[in-house]
This record gives C-alpha cells, sequence and structure tokens, in this order.
C-alpha cells in the first residue's frame, strides 16, 4: 500500500497552533539564513548541502572540496559541473584532471556535458606554477571580453594534491621537506589573482586530499597538502567524511550499491558557517537528492510540509518513489526541495539573534 500524503499544493488542515519553529522567526535574522539575492550560486546537485552553503557553490569565488579516499569528491565536481552548464548555456567549462583517474564515460552517465568541457592540453600539468599559468591565461582571455558580452567561466581542479613545484621536480626523492615551495607559490598566486579571478567572471572549484598529521594528540588530526593558502582565499570549504557504505539484496545476492557521506562546511563567507549535511551517493546514479530530503525534513520535523508523517516516509521513499515515471519523479523532487529551502530557513532563523545590536 502506498504511503498517504497530502501534497504541497493541497490546502493544510487548520491547526490550533504555529509550528513550533514558525513562530520565533524574527525579522532581522532572515537575511544570514537565506539565500542571497546578490550572489548566483551554483547546485550541488544536493539541496541539503546547497543549503549548508548558503545556496550552493558561490559564482565568481574560490571553493575547496577536502576529503579522503572515497568520499566524493569528484563526484561533487561533476554535480557542479552538471549544475553549471544547465544554469549557464553559453557559460565556459575548464576542467584539468591531475590525477590521471578520470574516466569520461562514467562521468557522462552521470550527466557531466564532455562536449562543452575544456579539458586543457589533455594531459596532467604537473606542477603548481603550470596551474597558475594556466588559469592567469584564462583569465587574461576573459578579461579580453567586453563585459556585457562576457560569460562565466567554471575552472574545476582535481586534484591540488597531484600537483608538485617545479623546485621538487629538479631535486631527489627526500632531499628537502616536501611542500615549502609549493605553498610559497600558492599562496603568492591566489594573493595575485584572487580579485582578477572575481572580475573575469571565473568560478575555481579545488578539490582537496587530506593527509594526517604527525605526532597531534589533540584537534583536527587531518590537513591538506600545499599550505594555508585555501583557508584564507577560499569563500567555501566543505570537508566531506565517509560514514557508511549502502547496500541491496537481491535474489541471495548482496551488493554494495553506494556510500553514505557526512559534509561539513568549514568555511562560509556566503553563509552562516559549520552547517552540516549528510547524504547518500548512489552508484551510477550520483547524489540521492530525494532521499536527503526527506530525511532531513524527518529530522527537522518538517515531514507534515510534503504531507508525509514519521510512520509512512520510509515506506514512500522506498516504494512509492521507485515506482514514479521519470517526469513525476522530477516533479516530487522539485515539491522535497522547496519545502526543505523552506524549513531550513525557518529553522536556522530560529537560532538567529531576536534584534539588531545597531538600529
Amino acid at each position: 500500500m502506498a504511503a498517504e500524503r497530502v501534497r504541497l499544493n493541497e490546502k493544510p488542515k487548520a491547526k490550533g497552533k504555529e509550528h513550533p519553529v514558525k513562530a520565533s522567526i524574527s525579522k532581522g535574522g532572515n537575511y544570514f539564513a537565506e539565500e542571497k539575492e546578490s550572489i548566483d550560486f551554483i547546485s550541488t546537485g544536493c539541496t541539503t548541502l546547497d543549503m549548508a552553503l548558503g545556496g550552493g557553490w558561490a559564482r565568481k569565488r574560490i571553493f575547496n572540496i577536502v576529503g579522503d579516499k572515497s568520499t566524493g569528491k569528484t563526484l561533487q565536481v561533476i554535480e557542479a559541473t552538471a549544475n553549471f552548464a544547465k544554469k549557464y548555456p553559453d557559460g565556459v567549462i575548464e576542467y584539468r584532471e591531475e590525477e590521471s583517474a578520470f574516466d569520461k564515460p562514467y562521468a557522462a552517465a552521470l550527466g557531466m556535458p564532455l562536449d562543452r568541457i575544456n579539458f586543457g592540453r589533455g594531459e596532467p600539468m604537473g606542477t603548481v606554477e603550470e596551474f597558475a599559468r594556466d588559469l592567469e591565461m584564462v583569465a587574461k582571455r576573459q578579461l579580453a571580453v567586453p563585459d556585457k558580452k562576457r560569460q562565466p567561466v567554471f575552472y574545476a581542479l582535481d586534484s591540488l594534491d597531484s600537483l608538485s613545484d617545479e623546485a621538487e621536480q629538479e631535486r631527489e626523492v627526500g632531499q628537502a621537506t616536501y611542500g615549502m615551495a609549493k605553498a610559497k607559490n600558492l599562496s603568492e598566486f591566489f594573493r595575485k589573482n584572487v580579485g582578477k579571478l572575481a572580475r573575469a567572471d571565473i568560478t575555481l572549484g579545488v578539490v582537496s586530499q587530506v593527509r594526517s598529521k604527525v605526532d597531534v594528540s589533540y584537534g583536527r588530526k587531518t590537513t591538506r597538502a600545499g599550505g594555508r593558502a585555501l583557508d584564507f582565499y577560499a569563500s567555501q570549504v566543505l570537508y566531506l567524511q565517509h560514514v557508511g557504505t549502502l547496500s541491496k539484496t537481491i535474489a541471495g545476492m548482496k551488493r554494495a550499491t553506494g556510500i553514505a557521506i557526512k559534509a561539513k562546511v568549514d568555511k562560509n563567507k556566503v553563509g552562516l558557517p559549520f552547517r552540516e549535511a549528510i547524504y547518500d551517493i548512489l552508484f551510477g546514479f550520483g547524489v540521492d537528492d530525494a532521499r536527503s530530503c526527506v530525511e532531513w525534513l524527518a529530522e527537522a520535523k518538517g515531514l507534515d510540509y510534503v504531507g508525509l508523517k514519521a510512520s509512512n516516509y520510509k515506506e514512500y521513499l522506498d516504494k512509492d518513489l521507485p515506482k514514479m515515471s521519470d517526469a513525476d519523479y522530477r516533479k516530487e523532487v522539485a515539491e522535497l526541495q522547496a519545502a526543505v529551502r523552506k524549513r531550513w530557513v525557518e529553522v536556522d532563523t530560529s537560532f538567529m539573534p531576536t534584534r539588531q545590536k545597531y538600529a
């Protein structure tokens, strides 16, 4: 039996009191909780993660995705690329894959528009100096176009850790401490060019791998290569953590079907920081946005926004959604996304101060 639900466009039954969070919304706090109208955002493909970031990846800014192996770092770039292409039909996409492990057919199957992507010279750049020269060339080309005719650019680097530096290339292994010149050159590059990238309408997405800190007994026990340049110059820094493996059993055969990811916003200049999102990545599909939306609404006591109940939402996810046609599924997901955005703002606003410091 299908889970009984009242759709968003149906008139809800009258209730004796307001929603527990609705009543506490303050007038001034909404600005900090809502998406900023002055900023364009690129969706991550996951509505709860978009909201955790303040609306998604901010256009004309630098963002950094950090995580261990098998945490969906490259998938996040693929999803961002697909959503950028959808939002900006004339936009330019520059993708630099430095790990020599990128599977184009797999990326295309997940929705990455390969026909619109410039992969550079087709081989790894190798050094941070070459990366800097490449990005500067893209910025120079952009700035040569009149403002009114200039189209946005999404430039993705996957990953920063795969880049060496020219000084390291010339010395023997173990001859000097790894990363000192790399960190210095990256810091100098961003210091000189962060403003130029914004003027050129370039959104820069950088993937980083985590590395273990040696002899650390408290605080964060991991770091990323390249020094702290991205800590200062990135507007958004996102850490990804593998929290589980999804599996399914069919006819007695059990197979892994995906992974569960916890994403924490470590830095955010366009929204509230330290927000988190938990979502599933399904192999061969990508982020399961529908499930992420419903499970977050269940946690945030917002299932009534989509006509679901605590007693039937799991049946809705496991039985009702899979049976829907593609058109009905997309319509259903759009409703879930709208409910999450509305509820997220209500929840975040309820934590804001009820008055402004300066009148």
